[in-house]
């Protein structure tokens, strides 16, 4: 009985699919920071397409390792003050971005109240909500927030409200004007227009990848 068990767990091992590796030199965020949680929007239909979108075969956060280091220092500090960090993306496949391109110009309305009542869709590339050639896809971009915090508006809606300055409640101010100090200090500067975006120093001419997360 126990030579029939070893040979299949040996079967299961000769079968089961190998782990992908991300792109050289990045690093996937659970070995790096394991403490920060990991809500992949895009690995799953809670996102402005509605849809899992291609590309995110698995809810994991891959960053360059320099970007998670400085996330999990980020991570550290936040510990400290007693709050953790939530990342809804990190590393985002080309493929993905190609994918929001067809989702713009299909008739697809279904998330509009959630995500971008005030605006029609094929207006989110031009006024700067969705880029057609992203940050993400250098692994040195990251979305996120404070677990429990209120940022006034949620992750990806595209309105002014969400600008990181734009007028909001005290406490949402507060939280926001905080999460930029925090990522500042830790080398990530926040797009204006998203309070939740964020990209780590060095971007610039950085190579972008179109490896699926699995």
């Amino acid at each position: 009985m126990s030579r029939f068990f070893f040979s299949a767990a040996l079967l299961l091992l000769a079968v089961a699919p190998a782990r992908a590796d991300p792109p050289p030199g990045f690093s996937r965020l659970a070995d790096v920071a394991p403490d920060i949680l990991q809500d992949m929007r895009y690995a799953g239909s809670d996102n402005f397409t509605g849809h899992r979108v291609p590309g995110y075969d698995a809810p994991q956060c891959w960053l360059k390792t320099d970007a998670a280091n400085a996330l999990a220092a980020a991570q550290a500090e936040a510990k400290a003050r007693g709050i953790s960090l939530v990342v809804y993306d990190c590393y985002r496949p080309r493929r993905a971005v190609s994918a929001f391109v067809d989702w713009s110009r299909n008739a697809d309305q279904a998330t509009k109240p959630e995500h971008y009542p005030r605006l029609d869709k094929s207006q989110l590339f031009p006024q700067g909500y969705i880029a057609a050639q992203s940050t993400h896809s250098t692994g040195l971009a990251v979305d996120l927030g404070v677990k429990g915090w209120n940022f006034g508006t949620p992750f990806d809606f595209f309105d002014p409200r969400s600008w990181t300055k734009s007028q909001t409640t005290r406490d949402a101010r507060k939280h926001r004007d905080a999460l930029v100090a925090l990522m500042r200090r830790h080398g990530f500067d926040n797009y204006p227009r998203e309070w939740w975006h964020f990209t780590f120093k060095g971007v610039e001419n950085a190579e972008s990848y179109d490896a699926p997360i699995d």
